[in-house]
């Protein structure tokens, strides 16, 4: 590890001094990429953390957001990536990803209630990918079953620009009362820093600096170093006795050791209280002989806390830990306002620096951009309705993940009300009888193609996604991910979706309340494709939620036709469908614009109606439209209960594949033994068109343009069973 020149420079000239090999590698550590957003914190004020009715209780800056469900009632919500180490060892990087986002929940006084996953892999096909894939998604699983935090919901997306570089990004909501909030802010000189947790090692060094650089070639083996290893027993008994210090009062402020080690923990901490700090080093329990000052305060070993704990209760904050086989350093105290930020090794002094320089002192990048290029020609491949349909279907991207969500216990807890498979899984908050809807994910097709519009359409998609489940959408996490900064195109992409996801999420007026940035994610098979991954929640009356796949309704024995309607589709309504970041032209070939979302001033009032509608007792199911289009869609809610539906391309601009296969956000496809109700809540909103009856066969009966498709359920899950088939 050394410090760039230039930021040598200024270190310097700060101190008045050359720093010591401690303090290089703090700065160096601290002021990277990972830690400090020297590249993308100029961008992060086009976000908007606030909202009208003054939910935010805690925003963008601490270890995780905090949002009021009531005034008694508190949710957590942060997100994370580990990006570089889910490539160097899929399986201990992810599950190390999962164990930090769950600290990050309990260093605001909360207990984690659900995980969701957002992977990103290379092509199917290639061989690496899928060990990747599948290591990543066992270590997900190991870990966050071994804890017992239900893994509820997510995303997975596979796409060559990933092949060098897979992104696994990681969220986690938690729960709270009011009055066990604390915060990563040191509040009072005299207290006391006490490491709680894991003993330290020497796995993990430099992992902030690792994750500020391109792959190399070569990483797999050189950077093994740099991946930290997870240990979910400890954990569990980390988070139990969290719960037990929460409940006592005991702790003044939290910090989760993460990044930059104790260093990054206790520095940010000192610097957001305006406070000093003394720290003396050899007093952390460690796991290794002869481990340095250098090693001690940047190692990444994982499932390790930091509390401020007043004098008083050092004792039983001892106890606890005991209680819970933990181990218990006091390592030092907070120092009046002014004071520097010091650490000594027995007895000398090896860090000695101002906090808040250290912390917050990093200068911004100054980084050249190019605007992305759109494609506005139109070469559409020529298939054959039933290849392109089967095709469609059966790709990675759409078929079903089962394989994946299978291996998660995803209902431990009994919170779960509606569980993985369908638009967002539903958590029931039984403190305040609130039903909590959560939805994640991205679309590297949609963001390749046009990354503003791309990321306004992933926001527009999530936010669906919970409206369908008869849920308003409340609050936003995200993680940016992105190549090299330093290559002008790759930054002008990462920019273009920064400003797409703000403005859709303002659009909505859904504040982002906190989240991660991942760039340098480059190998020598080029930059990823820009990815803003979006975690986002949305409450309502209890827990309750139409089902993603036809139900009909029964009447003894007999299964009563529902109506199925299709909403907000533009093509249907006469406008060119565009296919554009379709999963149609990832299969075949071809190019052509990109459809975008709706229009800015459309998209609460969709939003809101659709919420409506789908708690409305007519409502049967709801499906959002979006990967894969109107096909999958369809192909997805078979079940006994089938559908006899006819799409017209008559009077319209579409061709009978543009109508089933383009991916313009903002439809849903919904049963219902109501139709006019239906159409005139959405009077004036979005086109609703009438577009065939459910039925008791299990098949589902599909004409376009006079040419009819038919298929029963088990043929669709046998077509969308890839992924099963291929790993189990």
């Amino acid at each position: 590890m050394s410090l760039a020149p230039a930021d040598y420079g200024l270190v310097v000239s700060e101190l008045g001094r050359d720093p010591t090999p401690a303090e290089e590698a703090l700065f160096e550590n601290l002021w990277s990429e990972h830690c400090a957003y020297r590249s993308s914190q100029p961008l992060l004020s086009a976000f908007d953390s606030d909202d009208d009715s003054q939910s935010v209780v805690v925003g963008p800056g601490d270890d995780a957001a905090v949002v009021a469900l009531t005034d008694s009632t508190y949710i957590t919500m942060g997100i994370e990536s580990h990006n570089h180490p889910s490539y160097v060892d899929p399986y201990d990087g992810a599950a190390t990803g999962v164990g930090g986002i769950v600290r990050d929940t309990l260093s605001m006084g909360a207990y984690p209630i659900a995980l969701t996953d957002s992977l990103y892999f290379g092509s199917f096909e290639d061989e690496h990918s899928r060990y990747l894939f599948e290591g990543v998604v066992e270590g997900i699983a190991d870990y966050g079953n071994s804890i017992g935090v239900p893994t509820i919901g997510g995303s997975v997306d596979f796409h060559p620009d990933y092949e060098g570089n897979p992104l696994v990004n990681v969220a986690c909501v938690g729960l709270l009362s009011s009055e066990r909030l604390v915060t990563a802010e040191a509040q009072t000189a005299g207290n006391a820093l006490v490491l709680i947790g894991n003993t330290t090692g020497r796995d993990g060094l430099g992992g902030a600096s690792f994750a500020s650089e391109d792959l190399s070639e070569d990483a797999e083996t050189e950077d093994r170093p740099a991946v930290q290893v997870g240990d979910p027993y400890t954990e569990k008994l980390l988070i139990e006795a969290n719960e037990t210090l929460m409940d006592e009062e005991l702790v003044e402020a939290a910090r989760d050791l993460g990044a930059a080690g104790l260093g990054g923990a206790s520095t940010e901490m000192v610097a957001k209280g305006g406070l000093g700090a003394r720290i003396e080093l050899e007093k952390v329990h460690q796991r290794e002989p002869n481990m340095n000052a250098l090693e001690i305060l940047l190692a990444e070993s994982q499932e390790r806390m930091c509390y401020e704990v007043a004098p008083e209760n050092i004792e039983r904050v001892r106890a606890v830990a005991e209680r819970y086989q933990l181990g218990c350093s006091v390592i030092g105290e907070l120092t009046e306002s002014g004071s520097n930020y010091v650490c000594t090794f027995d007895g000398s002094v090896v860090v000695d620096v101002p906090a808040e320089y250290l912390a917050d002192g990093a200068p911004m990048n100054d980084l050249e951009s190019v605007q992305p290029e759109l494609e506005d020609q139109s070469d559409l491949p020529d298939r054959a309705l039933e290849t392109a349909f089967e095709s469609v279907l059966a790709s990675p991207n759409t078929a079903s993940k089962r394989w994946v969500y299978r291996q998660y216990d995803h209902e431990v807890g009994t919170r779960t009300a509606l569980r993985p498979g369908d638009d967002a899984a539903v958590m029931a908050i039984y403190e305040c009888e609130t039903g909590l809807a959560i939805a994640a994910g991205s679309n590297p097709l949609w963001t390749s193609a046009a990354p503003y519009d791309g990321a306004r359409a992933v926001a527009l998609e999530t936010a669906t996604n919970l409206a369908a489940k008869g849920a308003q959408p409340l609050a936003a996490v995200d993680c940016l991910n992105g190549g090299n900064p330093e290559t002008p195109e790759v930054y002008g992409g990462f920019k273009a979706i920064v400003d797409g996801l703000a403005h859709a999420c303002s659009d909505l007026s859904v504040p982002v309340v906190g989240g991660n940035v991942s760039l340098y994610n480059d190998s020598a098979s080029g930059p990823i494709p820009p990815t803003p991954t979006l975690a986002m929640v949305g409450t309502k009356d209890g827990y309750d939620a139409p089902p993603c796949g036809f139900t009909g309704v029964e009447t003894n024995t007999d299964t009563e036709a529902g109506t199925i309607l299709v909403v907000g589709d533009r093509a249907l309504a006469g406008d060119r469908a565009k296919l554009g970041g379709s999963e149609y032209l990832a299969q075949f070939e071809g190019s052509d614009a990109f459809p975008g979302p709706l229009d800015s001033e459309d998209v609460p009032a969709f939003v809101d109606t659709l919420t409506a509608v789908a708690n409305a007792a007519s409502t049967l199911a709801v499906h959002d439209v979006s990967h894969g289009g109107l096909a999958v869609t369809l192909a997805e809610m078979v079940t006994d209960t089938g559908a006899d539906v006819t799409l017209s391309c008559e009077g319209t601009k579409a061709s009978a594949a543009e109508l089933l296969f383009h991916e313009q956000v903002g439809r849903v496809v919904i049963e219902t033994t109501d139709p006019d109700a239906v159409r005139t809540a959405f009077d004036g909103v979005t086109p609703v068109h009438e577009v065939g009856q459910t039925d008791g066969t299990g098949e589902l009966t599909l004409s376009v343009n006079g040419e009819t498709l038919r298929y029963d359920k088990s043929t669709i899950r046998d077509i969308r069973s890839r992924i099963d088939r291929e790993l189990d």
